[in-house]
C-alpha cells in the first residue's frame, strides 16, 4: 500500500472513532451502534459482552437515557494520549487507543481512564468498528 493510500486509510480509520465519540456524547445509541458490523462483538471494561449491533444499540440506549445520561468522553484524566493504528489488511486495521469520560457532573476522573483496543474493517459502505474491548487502566 502506498503511503498516500495509508494516510487516507489512517485519516478515515480516525475519523470513526472521532464520529464515535460524537455519538456518544450526544446520546445517540443509534448512531453509535451504527458505527459497528452488523455482527460486532462488544466487551465493556467488567467483562460484559455484547453480540451484534442490536444489542450494542439496546445497551447503549439504556445507559445514554439512564446512568451515563450525559456523559462525556474525551481524553485520559492522568493516562498518556495514544492512537496507534496497524493495518492487517487493505481491509482490516488494529486500533489502540486511550480515553477518558466524565460523568454528567463534569468531573473528569483518573478512574475511568482506560485503553481500547477495536478491529476495524473496510465494508461495502466505508470503515465499521467489527469489535470493541475497553479495560480501565489502572495498577496492577
Amino acid at each position: 500500500m502506498s503511503e498516500t493510500a495509508l494516510e487516507t486509510v489512517s485519516g478515515d480509520i480516525h475519523r470513526l472513532l472521532d464520529a464515535l465519540t460524537a455519538a456518544w456524547n450526544d446520546g445517540d445509541a443509534a448512531a453509535f451502534a451504527g458505527l459497528f458490523t452488523e455482527d460486532a462483538d462488544y466487551v465493556t471494561y467488567f467483562g460484559a459482552h455484547m453480540e451484534g449491533r442490536r444489542a450494542i444499540e439496546d445497551s447503549h440506549r439504556a445507559l445514554f437515557e439512564g446512568p451515563l445520561k450525559g456523559s462525556r468522553l474525551g481524553a485520559p484524566a492522568a493516562a498518556p494520549p495514544l492512537r496507534k493504528i496497524r493495518l492487517l489488511s487493505p481491509d482490516a486495521a488494529l486500533v489502540v487507543t486511550t480515553g477518558g469520560s466524565s460523568l454528567p457532573d463534569g468531573d473528569s476522573d483518573s478512574g475511568r481512564d482506560s485503553i481500547m483496543t477495536f478491529t476495524v474493517v473496510r465494508a461495502g459502505d466505508g470503515w465499521r468498528l467489527a469489535s470493541f474491548q475497553n479495560t480501565r487502566i489502572g495498577a496492577p
